[in-house]
This record gives structure tokens, C-alpha cells and sequence, in this order.
């Protein structure tokens, strides 16, 4: 089945191409979502694969239309004035274009302009996930699975259609060829394919896949250029009284935005389904890669060709030099090596639209990021390379500030492992320590935390505000000591939730900004425990994706320091208390919340540490068994905005130890004598006590009440 519906969308393609009715795609694709939010899951499905049929037919046309007419009308020098020789092979270029597009697309050419939006979408493969769930309602299993393969393909941190795979892969009914890529691109999978067989040194398997690799991105390449010659995209939505362009400047603008779209060409070939960034040089590493595997299957000739074609990107490369050398040595002067003509188009046709682009750049305000790293130094304007090195200067600062940042001394505690660092973690500012509690440890405060459940504050075993299949408990460092004063708990358990907390504190101060102080803003005790009977069919996190100190908004792919956010707070810690129930595990991702950099697994005595805000976006998977329990941790270096609860419970923490310490004081049960942590920091003296020690109240307890401070645990 996935495969009839892979062959009917290419026919449909193919015949889009020929004179007929061609139903604009975003039409369709509106309709088939409003289908599918009907729960009208045939018709959803039949206007969805219609609007998937009706895009490809749309850039067929165009594909060969452009071709077509570039074989019609020919661009050629003429006498005359320049304005007609220039403009009037264009104005008959424009007029085949319209001509061929009329008759391919009915209605008119005009009606197939979508909206960035909706282009956007199909970019993304957006219309298969909405298939998937229809094909699924509709009981066609292998569409539905291919659909969601094809989607997946390009968008493999999708958390809801990981879990619809996990499943589809675990039904008796499902074809292991249905997990198929309808949208697959050749050069891809020889690429890959080709890589596999030169790391296994099978060099003769490798240089025909490579081969094709390169051939088929070449193709590739030309395709996706023919369609940067669109309609004009403006960046601002249009207003009525903006002033138009004049002539000139009109056509300069629209040819430059082409140029700079068929120099991203490069990129979009180099970049994977479901990957952000591309490969780096593409094209000449295919060149790299082949001169080697033809040199070691004895094939000099062929190797020196590609030797030859990677010096038009790189003709400084001395390791390639000394190849060439030793090849023209091997082979002799006679016949001379030659890089191969495709190669030399591509270097020259590129090279002339940089020089074009970077002239705009430098006196029409254009701006341009070059995907290229071998454009050469000298066709960069000198003002631009200025630019270039200041902000390579700015950005290298900034590099060495942060390892200067991470370049800790000793950790203030003995035992502490450093597990995983920012490097390891596949970003900034976070941090993975072991160790900071004993097993011991761990269990006294996991007794703390049965009180939660009965007398505790924040969620009091209640539903948690982000998902239904869980029951969060917690217990502030106040209420800890509050149910110690009525006998509840005992004191040496929360003595140690102050300890652990303030441990942690140190351990976090002291590896992300010594000699800088870190308040504690908040400090929360909480378990999360599975609801029986909830869990099958669940798709949804513990813990939504969020920022700490800003509301992140991953379509502007910004995060803004308003309220409700907790602007004031710089870094957020987890310290695990247990690993003995299913899923609940840390995660980081990109600014677009769904594509995961790092995964932290729990377990007693790990801290995880970050800055708070939006470069470290993080979620929670789902609880699906068992309980997990934390102390999450929040601190600021603004000292107004400091946790007053804690300052409260520690100033009747040190109340109950002077009342130990007086002749009467036996008949308090001095529980807490012994129960210093191993590892406990010493404690100030009331004599140097810090001045914020004791401080009022502030603006964080009115603006925060208490039921909304406990809900923003992790």
C-alpha cells in the first residue's frame, strides 16, 4: 500500500505537468484540515493527498516551464539601445514563462500563490502528519504508517509522532517496507550509502555511489534554482502607503533576493530531512572523497580529475597540491589534467553571483550569508571583511568567555564528579554533577517527602497543571520546617532539605560565576507519580518545553523577559533524589522546542545545573511508572528578589538550636545532633551572618503568592 501511494503521487506529479485543471494546493490543504478537524477522516485524506499532488505538479511546472523557455528564448546580446537589448530578451523570457504556466496550470498561474505559511507547512511535510491520523481512522495501516515515516523523516525530535511510530512499529498488522520516505531525495541515500562503503575501505562500491551522490545533488541543485525565480517575496507585509521602488531599483531588488535564494540552493541540497544544519562544503567533499577511493582502486586518471575539480574551491589546500604532484608525476603532462566542466561551471556561475550579491551588499544595503566556506577572501568588499573580523573577534570573545567560565577550580565539596559539561551537553551553561548526596542521603529526604503527599504545599497530590496522567507532591524548605515544629517530620530531615539545597547552591555559585553571589529564589521538594490505569495511548510530557526566566515562543524562535516569566532568575538546578520508576527524564532543546540536544537520565545525588534562560529550553518526558522525586531549585543574583520562606525557615531552624543549647533544652528530642551531612558545608556563625540574612520581604513575595511560586517546579 505505501507504495501505491508513493506511485500515485509521483504520476500525479507527472501528470500535473500536462494542460488540465490544476486546484491550487493551499485550497486543498485548507479544506483537507478542515476535514480533519471535522473528524471526516476519508475526505481529509483525499484533499490532503490532493494538495500534496497538486504542489508537486505546481513545481514541476515551473521546473519546466524555466527550462523549457530557456531553450525558447535565450538571452543574447543585440544593437540597439541597452534598455532593449537587456530588457527585451527578459520581457519575451517573461512572456514564454506566462505562456507555459497558463497552459500547464489552470486556473491562472496567479491563483497557486500560497502564503509563507502555508508553504512553510509543506516545506516541513506538515500535510503527512495530518494524513497519518486519517489514514490510521480510516484503517489503512500502511499508508498511515508510510505518511508518518515520511513526516518523521523530516522531523525526527517530534515527540508526538516518536510515540506514533514507537506504535506503529509494535502493531502485528504493520509491514516492516511501509516505513517508507514518500518525499525521499536520491543523492542522500547514495551519499550516505557511499560514505558507508569508503569508511569500510570498499573504495570501488564507494566511488559509484558517490558518483551518483554528486550527480544527483547537481540535479538537485539546478531544481531548486529554477524555482528561486519566483514572484517577489517582501520581508514586511505591504502597506498602502508605502513608496514603491522605482524601476531600477525594483528589478535590483527582485534579481539580488533571486541570486541570494539560488546561492541557499547550496544549503538546502547539503541539509538531511529532519536536520537543521547542513553539511559543510558538500560538493567538495564528494570531489575529496573521490580522488582518494579512485586513487586507491588504481584509477589515477579519475583521481586526479577530482583532485583537480576540488582546487577550483580550495586552490591553496597543500595537502591537495602535493596529490596533484604526485598524480601529474604518475600520469605525465600529456594528456593535461583537467577538473571536470560541471565542477568549473558551478565554481564560475558562483563566483559571478557572489561578486554581484556582495556589490548590493556593499552599496544598496543588501545583506547576504554566505553558505559557502571557500568564497574567496578577495571577492569580499574590504568594508565587509572589516565587519566580518569584528564580529569573528566579538564571537571568538565570547567563546573564550565561556570557557573561561567553565574553566572551574575545585569544586567546593570532596567526591563531586563533573559528569557531562556544556561541550558534552550540545550547548551552553549546563552542567551535570554526581555524587552531591549519599544513598542515605537520598532516602532521608524521600521519607521527607511522604509528608508532602499528606500536609505538603504546591500541588498537595493533586493533578499536575500539565498533564492529567500525573500527581505531583512538594514541600517548600518552610513548610518542611513547620511540620518538623508539630512533630509531623523529624527535624534532622528537614535540616537536610536546607543542607542538600544549600550544597547545591555552593556547587552551582562556585562553577558558573565564582566570586559572584547566588541567591536562592526558590526552592521546591516534589514528586511526580504516575496515575494507575492512565498511561496507555499517553503522548503528551510531564513538563511542556519552557524557559526559565522568559516565555519562550518557538515560531518567533525568540523568548520574552515579561511577566509572567520570573525574569530575575539566572540559573535552575534539579537535584534527583531516586531512579526507580519509568521515563521522567531531563531534556534539552533548540529554540523550535521539539529538536532535543541533550537528554539528562535521573538518579540519587546527580545535579543538573543551567542559566535560565533562553538558550537552554528544557521539558521533562513523561512519568509512566513509579514516583520521582527532586528538589527543584531556582537562584537569582539579584538579592531583592531572594526566597523569603527560606530565610523564615532558617531563622527557626537556628531558634530550635538555641533552645537545644539552653540547661532545658533535653526535653526538645535533639534529633538533628548527629544528622550533619557528611559533606555539609559549615555554617555561618550569628556573628557573620551575611546583611541579607534577615531581609524584609520583597517585591518577589508580593508580585509571586505562594500557589503560583509552587507551581513553576519542573
Amino acid at each position: 500500500m505505501a507504495s501505491l501511494l508513493c506511485l500515485s503521487l509521483l504520476a500525479a506529479a507527472a501528470a500535473a505537468t500536462s494542460p488540465g485543471r490544476l486546484v491550487p494546493f493551499d485550497l486543498l490543504y485548507a479544506d483537507g484540515v478542515r476535514a480533519y478537524l471535522a473528524r471526516d477522516w476519508a475526505r481529509a485524506a483525499e484533499l490532503l493527498q490532493r494538495a500534496l499532488h497538486s504542489y508537486a505538479g505546481l513545481r514541476a511546472a515551473r521546473r519546466a516551464c524555466r527550462a523549457a523557455c530557456a531553450r525558447e528564448e535565450p538571452f543574447s546580446g543585440g544593437p540597439g539601445r541597452w534598455e532593449a537589448a537587456l530588457l527585451g530578451p527578459v520581457l519575451q523570457r517573461a512572456g514564454c514563462l506566462q505562456r507555459c504556466l497558463g497552459r500547464r496550470l489552470r486556473p491562472a498561474p496567479s491563483a497557486h500563490r500560497a502564503s509563507r505559511a502555508v508553504r512553510r507547512d509543506f516545506d516541513r511535510r506538515e500535510p503527512y502528519n495530518y494524513l497519518q491520523v486519517a489514514f490510521f481512522q480510516l484503517k489503512k495501516l500502511d499508508q498511515a504508517v508510510s505518511a508518518a515515516h515520511t513526516f518523521f523523516v523530516a522531523n525526527p525530535q517530534h515527540l508526538q509522532m516518536r510515540e506514533d511510530i514507537e506504535k506503529y512499529r509494535r502493531m502485528s498488522g504493520v509491514k516492516s517496507d511501509s516505513f517508507q520516505d514518500l518525499e525521499a531525495t536520491p543523492h542522500w541515500e547514495a551519499y550516505e550509502t557511499g560514505v558507508q562503503h569508503y569508511d569500510a575501505d570498499e573504495y570501488l562500491q564507494a566511488v559509484a555511489r558517490l558518483e551518483e551522490s554528486l550527480s544527483e545533488a547537481l540535479s538537485a541543485l539546478e531544481e531548486c534554482r529554477a524555482l528561486c525565480e519566483g514572484p517577489w517575496e517582501d520581508e514586511e507585509e505591504e502597506e498602502e502607503e508605502k513608496v514603491q521602488p522605482g524601476l531600477y531599483e525594483a528589478i535590483a531588488a527582485h534579481y539580488i533576493q533571486v541570486l541570494k535564494c539560488r546561492q541557499q540552493c547550496v544549503l538546502e541540497i547539503a541539509t538531511k530531512p529532519g536536520r537543521i544544519s547542513a553539511t559543510e562544503d558538500f560538493i567538495p567533499s564528494h570531489l575529496d572523497l573521490l580522488q582518494f577511493a579512485y586513487s586507491q582502486v588504481g584509477n589515477q586518471t579519475l583521481a586526479a580529475e577530482c583532485a583537480a575539480s576540488y582546487l577550483l574551491f580550495y586552490p591553496k589546500d597543500e595537502p591537495m597540491l602535493e596529490k596533484m604532484k604526485q598524480y601529474r608525476a604518475e600520469l605525465g603532462e600529456d594528456p593535461a589534467v583537467m577538473a571536470r566542466q560541471s565542477i568549473q561551471h558551478y565554481v564560475q556561475r558562483s563566483l559571478m553571483e557572489k561578486k554581484l550579491i556582495y556589490y548590493a551588499v556593499e552599496h544598496l544595503g543588501e545583506t547576504f550569508n554566505d553558505p559557502d566556506l571557500w568564497t574567496p577572501d578577495e571577492l569580499i568588499p574590504e568594508n565587509l571583511k572589516e565587519k566580518y573580523r569584528e564580529d569573528q573577534e566579538k564571537q571568538k570573545q565570547e567563546t573564550l568567555d565561556v570557557k573561561e567560565r567553565e574553566k572551574r577550580g575545585p569544586l567546593p565539596f570532596e567526591g563531586i564528579a563533573v559528569t557531562m559539561d556544556s561541550q558534552q551537553m550540545n550547548g551552553t551553561q549546563r552542567v551535570v554533577f554526581d555524587r552531591v548526596l549519599t544513598e542515605s542521603e537520598c532516602k532521608d529526604l524521600l521519607r521527607l517527602t511522604k509528608a508532602a503527599g499528606e500536609a505538603g504545599d504546591g500541588y498537595r497530590a493533586r493533578r499536575s497543571p500539565h498533564t492529567p496522567h500525573e500527581r505531583f507532591e512538594g514541600l517548600t524548605v518552610l513548610k518542611a520546617v513547620q511540620l518538623a515544629q508539630n512533630g509531623d517530620v523529624e527535624w534532622r530531615d528537614a535540616k537536610l532539605l536546607l543542607q542538600a539545597s544549600e550544597k547545591s547552591r555552593k556547587i552551582i555559585e562556585s562553577y558558573f560565576t565564582p566570586g559572584k553571589k547566588l541567591h536562592f529564589s526558590f526552592t521546591h521538594l516534589v514528586c511526580r507519580r504516575a496515575v494507575d490505569g492512565e498511561q496507555e495511548g499517553r503522548m503528551d510530557l510531564s513538563h511542556p518545553v519552557h524557559a526559565d526566566n522568559c516565555l519562550l515562543d518557538p515560531e518567533g524562535q525568540e523568548c520574552w523577559k515579561e511577566p509572567p516569566a520570573y525574569v530575575y532568575r539566572d540559573y535552575s538546578g534539579i537535584l534527583y533524589l531516586n531512579d526507580d520508576f519509568q521515563g521522567g527524564g531531563l531534556f534539552f532543546t533548540e529554540m523550535d522546542t521539539v529538536t532535543v540536544t541533550a537528554e539528562v537520565r535521573p538518579k540519587c545525588g546527580r545535579l543538573v545545573a543551567f542559566s535560565s534562560g533562553k538558550e537552554n529550553p528544557h521539558g521533562v518526558w513523561a512519568v509512566s511508572r513509579g514516583r520521582r522525586c527532586a528538589i527543584a531549585l531556582w537562584y537569582t543574583h539579584s538579592q531583592e528578589h531572594a526566597e523569603q520562606e527560606r530565610v523564615k525557615a532558617e531563622e527557626l531552624m537556628e531558634q530550635r538550636a538555641v533552645e537545644q543549647d539552653q540547661p532545658d533544652g533535653d526535653k526538645h528530642q535533639g534529633t538533628d545532633r548527629s544528622s550533619r551531612s557528611s559533606s555539609e558545608p559549615r555554617a555561618p556563625s550569628r556573628a557573620t551572618k551575611p546583611a541579607d540574612w534577615r531581609q524584609k520581604p520583597g517585591l518577589d513575595r508580593k508580585q509571586h503568592p505562594k500557589v503560583l511560586r509552587a507551581r513553576d517546579e519542573f
